[in-house]
Formats: structure tokens, C-alpha cells, sequence
């Protein structure tokens, strides 16, 4: 196995290629992020865009100053009217000023949110990005053990979660804090004396948001989860309709969906409970009070002037802001770094194969070796101490009973799952040892269960080979015995076939698979019962263009159709994942009682 590194590429951007995780798949010239916790995760987000947050700060505290200045200037102008000690061209300086502060207030203020908005949607758009390109590089077994829609889940709603804990999250965050100190500074100024309430009032509201956050933080994680349960379920449901209505069982999968939603629901209760006893508001209110008593006091003993006690009771009075905004902010936070979690999460998963870049890359010529080859899945074995060789152009048929390993096995070729024990080689090199693109790319597979696309007949075929030119996708139509069809449609090869190709016949779909292998002109050609949709003259004149381009291709073939069967040059019997028997099929009538059960059921 190869060592873990980070390699360093793009110097002149400064961008990097992650290596650091395990993965099938990767992108070069990418940025590298920190996966330590999902905070510093979120962080090294930012730090792409850092002049964002710098603008987004300057802006925040020039709006912040000149809001809490135009309070001081109120104060100024209480004085000088209650004195008489004015001239008509000191108020309209005053009001000039306090104009010029206005709409400082407001540029600023509009220049923190778009600076905000603008980083909150970049990183929304790199998140989405890394996780899916993530998703690519996992292997099989890791997608093997996943839920569907909970991944959907983590790649919709939990990346839209990180845009809104910045906008307006974080924002309103800062800009409190921001309300909090320029107001304490300019309190200060006017006369220190009248920080005492400020003060005490500060310690008592981080005490209070504080508690507010460690009750609220396992409900929001809590909440995130549930939702992603809940998300499962549903997509689980509608990809399982028909079975669904089938067996006449809506009225369970409504009851269940309900339930998660009844689950979900109760957390948002839960949320309001504590958002409820939100203790900050009433400590604002006892200051407040505290405050204006206070400063009368000191006008009292002419410390300050009345006017300085209006503008001393205004800033106070900026402190509602981030008393009452903490309510909502800090409750986006903690989701938004839930979220961050359930996603990094996914993304540090670790998966067992690695795509090797620098292995093994050149045309396969197709002789394929298993030596004492086993395989398990979470402890159980599967297959053991398998040990065949294969020639170039050799068509071998793999048969046995249902869960004797025959489809575990060819995927050990290609590396969708890595032995547990022993070897499997390709060309003479152990297949660990080639480069996973260039030994993917010439071994096709066509399944009984086809997967299409919803996209269009001719982006099906050519989903292999984007490349390739109408004539070629025709002539591969052609040979899989599908041009016939297609051509019947109203649009031709340019007809959408409708998610996962519902809008097809099952052999419709096989035909289709089979013109996608065709047309990548694989070394290595598996077939996993992939005419078992199809009727038997079609079947016959795909196994006439099956037959010819074989000569030149190794073939795996999984059947239990004895017509296929004949047609192989050797015979591998399965039996509870271990080799009982291998040659053609004369030899394996005369000598193996397993293969004769089979035949004796074809």
C-alpha cells in the first residue's frame, strides 16, 4: 500500500493537490483545505477569501462608530439647546455632521452585506464543490454503507446551512460584538466613571449566552441528524414505489415518515423551549434600568451634563441590538456548525482503495490472474483461496448458486473491491499496481440491473466515451441489436430516456448498456447476466456481435443461460465462494456433480 502525502503543485497560485485521504478519484491544481475539526475546517473555507473578511470588518466598525457617534452628537446638541448657548450656523454644522454620519452608516452598512454575502456564497459553492468531488473519490463499500438521501441531505440542506451561518450568522455575530465595544469606547470617552453598568452588564450577558449555547448546541446537532434520518427514509420510499404498492404497504411508509417528522418537529420545539428562556433579555433590562439610574446619578454630582446622559442612555441603548440578536445568530451558528460536521465528516471518511496515479498505465492486452485470491465483506468471507488464469481473448463463463461470490469476483478485476488475500494480476501486474483510471477505463461491465442517465439515447451510449462521433454511437447501437428502437422513437438518438431510464423496457435498457460497452472497446468485457431482459432472438443476434468482437477481448460472462454457456471456452464453478471445478462443458458434465445440478435446473 502506498504511503499517505501531500504533494505541492500550482506554486504560482498557491493552490495545492490534497492527497492526504485515501481516494479513488482526484482533481489536480485544487485547494487544500484543513480537516482537523469542522471549526478549522470552516476557517481555512475563509481564509481563501481573507480580504473579504477584512472588508467585511472595516466596513462593520465604521458603521458601527458612526451610528454610536450620531448618539454622542445627540447629546452635544441636548446641551447647547438647553444653554441657549447656539447659533442657527453651530446646528446646521451639527446637522451637517450627523447627515455625513448617517450616510457613512448606511454605505458601510451596505458594503458589509454584500462583502458577506459575497463569502458566504463562495464558500456554499467550494463546500459543494469539495464534498462532491469527495463523494467521486469513494470507493464502493463506502457508498455500499451510505444512505442516499442522507447524503443527499449533507450535500443540500447542510451546505445551504454554512452559507446562512454567515449570511446573516456570523454577520449579525460580528456586528453585535462590533455594537458592544464601539459603544463601550465611546462611553469611556464621555466619562469613565459610567462604565460600571457597561461592564457588568457585558460579563452577565457572555454568562447568559454562554449557558444559552451549551443547551442549545446537542439540539441543533440533534436536529441536523434527524433531519438527514428523515431525508433517508423519504428517498428510500420513492425509489422503492413500486415495491411500495406492490405489497400495499403506503399506509406503513406514511406512518414511518410521519413519525421521523413528528421527530424532527419536536426538536424545533425543543429549540424554542430554550430560546424561550432566553435570560439575556431580562439581564438587558435590569442594566438598562441600572444605566439611567446611574447616570442621573453622576449628573446629580455634576460629573456629566444632561446631555451626556442622553448620550449615554442612547449608546446604552445599542446594547438591545446584540442582546436580542443573539437569540437568532448564535442558533444559526451552532446549525451551521453542525452542519460543517455531518458534512467533513463524510468527506475524512477514509476508503480502502486509492487511485494510484502514478501506477501502472498502458493498453491491457487481457490475460488476468487470480492466485489464492480471498475476499470478505465486514469479517464474513466470501470468496476463498481462488487461484485461475485467464489468456487474452479467452471467454470464460462463471456459474453457481445464488450468493456463491461469481459477481464479487469480477469485481476484483477492476478494483471496485481490493482482495482481502492473495492476487489478482492483469497483464502479469498486480492490479493494485496499475493506475485505477487506466485499469477502469478498458475493463467495461454491463449488468443485469443497467443504470441510464436521464439524459438523452446518445449520451447514454457514449457516456464512456464522450468523444465519440454519431457514426461510431450508431454503429455500436447496431451491435448491441438496439438501433432498431431507437430509431422507432420520435426523436432518435436525441430522446431523453427519463431518470434511470424508467421510460425504457428492461431489454431496451440491456441493449443500450451493452452499445455503452461496445462503443469504450474494452481489453476486458464482463457480462453479469446481461441478457436475462432480453427475448431469445435478440438475445441470438447480440451473442453473434458479442462472439465477434470477443475474439479480440477477454470475457467474463455470468449466466445461467445454458446458450451462453456452451458458447464460453472454459467453465468456472462456484460453490460457496470457493473454485470446486473449471473446464468446458463436456469435461464438467462427465466429472462434476455441482455443475450437473446446475445444468440439470437449465
Amino acid at each position: 500500500m502506498r504511503t499517505r502525502e501531500t504533494k505541492q503543485v500550482g506554486q504560482g497560485d498557491g493552490r495545492t493537490l490534497s492527497t492526504g485521504l485515501r481516494q479513488e478519484f482526484s482533481v489536480r491544481d485544487v485547494r487544500e483545505y484543513h480537516h482537523g475539526s469542522p471549526f478549522r475546517w470552516v476557517l481555512s473555507h475563509v481564509c481563501v477569501y481573507f480580504w473579504l473578511p477584512v472588508l467585511v470588518l472595516l466596513c462593520a466598525v465604521l458603521e458601527n462608530f458612526a451610528y454610536s457617534s450620531i448618539q454622542v452628537y445627540i447629546g452635544k446638541a441636548f446641551d447647547w439647546i438647553m444653554a441657549l448657548e447656539w447659533t442657527r450656523a453651530e446646528l446646521v454644522q451639527l446637522a451637517l455632521i450627523m447627515l455625513v454620519l448617517a450616510v457613512v452608516q448606511g454605505l458601510t452598512g451596505l458594503g458589509r452585506n454584500i462583502g458577506v454575502e459575497f463569502l458566504a456564497q463562495r464558500i456554499e459553492r467550494n463546500t459543494r464543490e469539495e464534498l462532491y468531488r469527495s463523494l467521486l473519490g469513494k470507493s464502493q463499500t463506502f457508498h455500499g454503507r451510505q444512505k442516499i438521501g442522507d447524503i443527499m441531505a449533507r450535500a443540500t440542506n447542510d451546505v445551504r446551512m454554512l452559507n446562512l451561518m454567515f449570511s446573516p450568522g456570523l454577520m449579525l455575530i460580528m456586528d453585535s460584538l462590533l455594537s458592544l465595544l464601539v459603544p463601550l469606547v465611546l462611553i469611556a470617552l464621555i466619562d469613565v466613571h459610567l462604565l460600571l453598568v457597561p461592564i457588568c452588564f457585558s460579563v452577565g450577558l457572555v454568562v447568559t449566552v454562554w449557558d444559552y449555547n451549551k443547551r442549545l448546541k446537542p439540539v441543533s446537532i440533534a436536529q441536523r441528524d434527524q433531519f438527514g434520518e428523515m431525508n433517508a427514509g423519504l428517498t428510500e420510499a420513492i425509489n422503492g414505489i413500486e415495491v411500495i404498492k406492490a405489497n400495499v404497504q403506503e399506509r406503513y411508509e406514511l406512518d414511518k415518515f410521519v413519525n421521523d417528522a413528528r421527530i424532527y418537529r419536536d426538536y424545533f420545539v425543543k429549540m424554542g423551549i430554550i430560546q424561550a428562556k432566553y435570560w439575556p433579555m431580562f439581564v438587558f433590562a435590569l442594566a438598562w434600568g441600572a444605566a439611567f439610574f446611574h447616570g442621573l446619578y453622576l449628573w446629580r454630582l455634576d460629573r456629566i451634563s444632561l446631555g451626556q446622559v442622553v448620550a449615554f442612555i442612547g449608546l446604552f441603548g445599542t446594547f438591545r441590538f446584540v442582546t436580542f440578536i443573539s437569540i437568532f445568530s448564535f442558533n444559526m451558528v451552532q446549525l451551521g456548525l453542525a452542519s460543517a460536521d455531518r458534512i467533513l465528516k463524510l468527506i475524512v471518511t477514509e476508503t480502502e482503495l486509492d487511485q494510484n496515479e502514478a501506477g501502472m498505465a498502458r493498453r491491457i492486452a487481457g490475460r488476468v490472474e487470480f492466485e489464492q485470491v480471498s475476499f470478505g465483506f465486514d469479517g464474513q468471507p466470501v470468496l476463498e483461496e481462488i487461484s485461475f488464469r485467464v489468456e487474452p481473448g479467452e471467454t470464460i463463463a462463471i456459474v453457481g448458486q445464488t450468493g456463491s461470490g461469481k459477481t464479487t469476483l469480477t469485481r476484483l478485476i477492476n478494483r471496485i473491491f481490493d482482495v482481502s488475500a492473495g492476487t489478482v494480476r492483469v497483464d502479469g501486474v498486480d492490479v493494485r499496481n496499475w493506475s485505477l483510471e487506466s485499469l477502469r477505463s478498458q475493463i467495461s461491465t454491463i449488468e443485469q440491473d443497467v443504470f441510464l442517465f436521464s439524459r438523452t439515447v446518445r449520451k447514454n451510449i457514449a457516456f464512456g466515451r464522450s468523444t465519440a462521433s454519431f457514426e461510431e454511437i450508431r454503429r455500436a447501437a447496431e451491435q448491441a441489436q438496439a438501433d432498431s428502437f431507437i430509431r422507432d422513437f420520435s426523436a432518435g438518438y436525441d430522446t431523453e430516456v427519463g431518470e434511470r431510464g424508467v421510460t425504457l423496457s428492461g431489454g431496451q435498457k440491456q441493449r443500450l448498456a451493452i452499445a455503452r460497452a461496445f462503443l469504450t472497446d474494452p481489453a476486458i468485457l464482463v457480462l453479469d447476466d446481461s441478457t436475462s431482459a432480453i427475448d431469445s432472438r435478440t438475445e441470438e443476434e447480440i451473442q453473434t456481435a458479442m462472439k465477434q468482437i470477443s475474439r479480440q477481448r477477454t470475457t467474463f460472462i455470468i449466466t445461467h443461460r445454458l446458450s451462453q454457456i456452451r458458447w464460453a471456452d472454459r467453465i468456472l464453478v462456484l460453490r460457496r465462494g470457493r473454485l470446486i471445478d473449471q473446464g468446458d462443458h463436456k469435461e464438467l458434465l462427465e466429472r462434476c456433480d455441482e455443475y450437473r445440478r446446475i445444468f440439470a435446473r437449465l
